[in-house]
């Protein structure tokens, strides 16, 4: 059985994580450019797969049954989540997608809740809160009109959530190998894509510098680190606290733009990062969920 992360060293890879698929937003929409959805899917994560199979050969060689079916569910519900987010980045701007289906960061604790048969713990609510709105500020200075692209956005944000507290249960089972269970979800996310480009569109491989610099980004940075670690990271922390890092993402993609495309966040913008901060430290303040009860009225 592999060594467990220790909480802190869990959250710290669980947010590098986040920041590396942030880049996911920029280069999906380079990459669909030419690229299906299913055929761009499906060459991210097959590279990232055979990289990652090449490294850890010997460490997949001597997989349990338990990992690989862990790794089978993940990359089932990661499959769905990825498609949902691309049909909406397809149809709608990248910062709307971006917040519509960063509202996991709620639907975490309730759905956790919900599962579980217990009420949501108020520091938990209040955290989430403090993050969506900060989401919301960085990403939505124009606003939000719904329609398909929307819808598709929503629905990555329900399936995102299912698939984070999937994920919390499978990696808190003993004897579970987090990384080779990565690698098979990883690997797992690209056939079913493959199977699904051979069956709507027309699979081809990248033409030209940009398509493949595209291609190459989301395989090694966003699937290879970001997909394949993040079971590894939530094995040492919660589902809810896993859910409220889904703010980061946002948040780094916004930097990325200021820095590399030379856009404008504003004030507004400023204020919403300082939102996501601030939630995600509120939630390592040392407050009871006793305490949220005594000051309930307080709050609300």
């Amino acid at each position: 059985m592999e060594q467990r992360l220790s909480r802190r060293a869990s959250e710290a890879l669980l947010a590098l994580v986040v920041m590396a698929r942030a880049t996911g937003y920029l280069f999906s929409k380079l990459g669909m450019t030419g690229l299906g959805i299913f055929n761009l899917l499906a060459l991210r994560f097959l590279i990232a797969s055979m990289l990652l199979s090449a490294v850890f050969a010997p460490r997949l060689r001597r997989i349990d049954r338990r990992s690989l079916r862990a790794g089978l569910i993940m990359g089932g519900l990661y499959f769905l989540v990825m498609t949902a987010e691309l049909s909406g980045l397809k149809r709608t701007a990248s910062s709307t997608v971006s917040f519509l289906e960063n509202t996991a960061i709620v639907l975490v604790p309730l759905f956790a809740a919900a599962a579980f048969r217990r009420a949501p713990g108020g520091k938990a609510i209040l955290c989430a809160a403090v993050t969506l709105a900060g989401v919301g500020l960085l990403t939505l200075g124009g606003g939000v009109r719904f329609g398909l692209g929307e819808a598709f956005s929503l629905l990555a944000a329900t399936l995102y959530a299912c698939a984070i507290l999937a994920t919390d249960r499978l990696t808190h089972k003993g004897g579970l190998d987090t990384l080779a269970a990565g690698i098979v979800q990883v690997a797992t996310i690209g056939a079913l894509s493959l199977i699904a480009s051979c069956a709507v569109e027309t699979p081809r491989l990248p033409q030209g510098g940009t398509e493949w610099g595209s291609v190459l980004a989301l395989a090694v940075v966003c699937s290879g680190f970001g997909f394949t670690l993040q079971p590894v990271a939530q094995a040492g922390t919660t589902a809810e606290r896993a859910g409220m890092f889904c703010a980061l993402n946002p948040l780094v993609a916004s930097v990325l733009g200021v820095v590399f495309l030379h856009e404008r966040i504003g004030a507004q913008g400023i204020l919403g990062a300082a939102l996501i901060l601030s939630g995600i430290l509120l939630s390592y303040a040392r407050l009871s969920d006793r305490w949220f009860r005594r000051h309930q009225k307080q709050l609300t």
